[in-house]
């Protein structure tokens, strides 16, 4: 993938003041030639993602929060595919959702859904707040002893804008639906544009955005909803009652934050 100069391997004599972490270069094929992120040692707390985005963006790395989850697995055992992985920016989000609803709208929702409707324009709303400022507040709640995910580290990973964090990395967390993760980076462009997104945490096979300019009415969440059908099927095949209204309604409308999980 066509990357910024990687910054990580002089990370130690960079002079950022960093916690104790430590820097991935483990993949699916063995040790990558250079370290694609590096991530703490221990739990963090509020204020940490403020403080790493400061340090690190001068350098061209770009904080996100790591889940353990149920597996306490970490980077190191996410089996990253670097070697698979293009450039977000060969690809057209509208082309890449449109493949993926050809391949599963027609089984899995009815007729009335049966073409691709397109992009959804953007929400007329404006942003209540800045993207970066609510991805810190979101994850200043989910740090902490005290936070929704209290075991969650933070990682700099080398990426020019938050939507490439998962091309970056390569990582490899919707594997049995995509197998270059170049392609929904592309996806999550389109949105930081028009959604103001901002990447907030991975895990294994989890991927948590923050949503600072989201739906506000309904119709707008409806146009949304088969977008998110295309990029994670799962969202709404596993969640009853597998209705994509249902699921704008409830996932979408005026929701600072979006999750996905891949099976």
């Amino acid at each position: 993938m066509a990357t910024l100069p990687n910054p990580l391997p002089s990370l130690a004599a960079s002079g950022l003041q960093l916690p104790p972490g430590s820097l991935v270069d483990a993949t699916i094929d063995g040790t990558w030639h250079e370290p694609l992120l590096w991530y703490t040692d221990a739990p963090v707390v509020p204020g940490d993602w403020s403080r790493l985005r400061a340090a690190g963006r001068p350098l061209g790395l770009l904080p996100v929060l790591i889940d353990g989850g149920r597996r306490d697995a970490w980077p190191e055992d996410w089996d990253l595919v670097p070697e698979d992985t293009s450039y977000p920016g060969d690809h057209d989000a509208d082309e890449v959702l449109a493949g993926y609803w050809a391949e599963c709208a027609p089984e899995e929702l009815d007729a009335a859904h049966a073409e691709w409707p397109g992009l959804a324009p953007a929400p007329g709303a404006p942003s209540a707040q800045s993207p970066d400022g609510l991805a810190a507040e979101m994850a200043d709640m989910c740090t902490g002893p005290e936070g929704w995910f209290p075991s969650v580290r933070a990682a700099l990973v080398p990426a020019r804008r938050s939507a490439d964090i998962l091309a970056a990395i390569g990582w490899s967390g919707p594997l049995n639906y995509e197998n270059d993760v170049a392609r929904l980076s592309a996806v999550l462009r389109s949105w930081e544009d028009r959604y103001g997104i901002r990447v907030l945490m991975l895990g294994f096979d989890t991927l948590t955005v923050t949503v600072g300019r989201p739906p506000t009415t309904l119709d707008e969440a409806r146009a949304l909803a088969a977008e998110h059908f295309a990029f994670c099927p799962d969202n709404i095949n596993q969640n009853p009652p597998y209705d994509l209204d249902d699921y704008a309604r409830s996932n979408l409308l005026d929701q600072s934050t979006w999750s996905f999980w891949w099976d």
